[in-house]
């Protein structure tokens, strides 16, 4: 009986199959990635369409109106006060009432200091309007799959936030405050997976910037007063 003779496999014959693999394997890595940056576009889009509602309902509703920045949940919702607010620097709430346990111990620890008395802080509800429905039964507008807020930066706050609640506020008349929202792909933080959305006074007009940028600080008393859009 003849021996059958198994053919193996050549050098040249292996080198293409890796080659074949490779290119498979690079085509999905750059899918996915096209895939995850577009999410923290369409993240980005949607804060900046967030921030263009809340300016035209302050005014449409001649209202105080905040972005809620929800980073546990993350979701950004939308709110409103039918009392006026004074913007107070360094406080948890920006001088609105509290909405969480941890923002009522910041206040309470706060006012404690502080003698004499005190007007009541607005308290803020949800609001209708374009794109935020709360009578559907949601908080607000999540972001996309994998995205998350890193950290806000807001006029009334020295430091940045990076946990809890942040707020963005805007008042009738045309006015907001500078901002700057740091949204990431997934945990790391790095450069290449993290977007800005940076938030210009008086206009609200919003810039959309690549990786980390802080929110560009006033420089003089003039800036700080916030009548003049100084830009980016």
């Amino acid at each position: 009986m003849a021996r059958r003779r198994t053919r193996g496999l050549t050098l040249v014959e292996v080198l293409i199959t890796v080659t074949v693999i490779a290119v498979i394997s690079g085509s999905v890595i750059l899918g996915m990635g096209a895939v995850t940056s577009a999410r923290l576009k369409r993240s980005a889009a949607l804060v900046a369409g967030a921030v263009r509602v809340a300016y035209a309902h302050a005014n449409a509703q001649s209202k105080p109106v905040r972005l809620v920045f929800d980073f546990e949940e993350r979701v950004i919702a939308l709110e409103e006060s039918t009392s006026a607010l004074a913007i107070e620097r360094n406080d948890r709430t920006g001088g609105a009432a509290a909405a969480t346990d941890a923002e009522r111990a910041a206040v309470e620890e706060a006012e404690s200091i502080l003698k004499g008395p005190r007007a009541p802080r607005p308290s803020f509800q949800p609001a209708k309007a374009y794109g935020f429905n709360p009578e559907e039964g949601r908080a607000g507008k999540e972001l996309s799959s994998g995205v998350r807020f890193l950290q806000v930066e807001t006029a009334h706050q020295d430091d940045p936030v990076a946990e809890g609640r942040a707020y963005l506020y805007f008042w009738p008349g045309g006015q907001t405050e500078r901002a700057a929202i740091q949204l990431s792909l997934g945990a790391g933080g790095t450069e290449d997976s993290v977007m800005t959305v940076l938030v210009s006074p008086l206009t609200g007009k919003t810039e959309l910037r690549r990786g980390k940028v802080s929110m560009p600080r006033p420089r003089d008393d003039a800036e700080a007063s916030e009548r003049e859009d100084t830009g980016f």
